[in-house]
């Protein structure tokens, strides 16, 4: 929704928002945990670079890219709302890790938090009534699902493994198919 003039050529304040200040709050600070997230991914990918396990370090940058593309379905949802975005500062993300495992735990730490947000952003919309924001958010609610459970299932098999057989988890992630690319919400 643009902004329009009035008769004297000065713009009008955007007549209504779909979203309330609480809730264009709570995307913005989501905003920024998404965009956290990606360099979280990319530290750990970096991790296993640096490891020269080229399978589990293509893993998480692509979780990196996708965490970036979930920020971005929030930057354009709060901007179709007539809402502003404000992303807040990002901490710097973790850059060392003492194994496959730490590194994998980390990421499902993570995953487990950023449920938690998302929960907390629907709760929002919940109490507010805002149908247009619950019918986004479910989007996001599913996904965390499938976050939580491929990082599980990645964390299991490094468990597994452990770190003398790194060489077969990175066989496991090979031979995982692809998530195909995710539908705008």
């Amino acid at each position: 929704m643009a902004k329009s003039t009035g008769g004297d050529g000065r713009a009008k304040p955007r007549e209504r928002k779909l979203i309330s200040s609480t809730l264009e709050a709570a995307l913005n600070a989501q905003i920024g945990r998404e965009f956290g997230a990606s360099l979280e991914y990319v530290s750990i990918a970096s991790y296993f670079d640096r490891s020269s396990l080229p399978q589990l370090a293509d893993f998480f940058y692509r979780q990196a890219d996708e965490e970036k593309m979930h920020a971005m379905k929030f930057v354009h949802f709060v901007n179709d709302s007539g809402g502003e975005v404000a992303i807040p500062a990002i901490p710097a993300a973790r850059h060392a890790f003492v194994s496959a495992e730490d590194a994998v735990n980390a990421a499902l730490a993570w995953e487990h938090a950023v449920t938690g947000h998302i929960n907390d952003l629907m709760g929002t919309a919940l109490d507010e009534r805002n149908f247009i924001a619950q019918q986004f958010l479910q989007w996001f609610v599913a996904e965390q699902l499938e976050e939580v459970a491929s990082i599980g299932e990645l964390l299991a098999t490094v468990e597994r493994a452990g770190e003398g057989n790194l060489l077969a988890v990175e066989d496991y992630v090979a031979r995982r198919p692809q998530a195909a690319a995710e539908p705008a919400p």
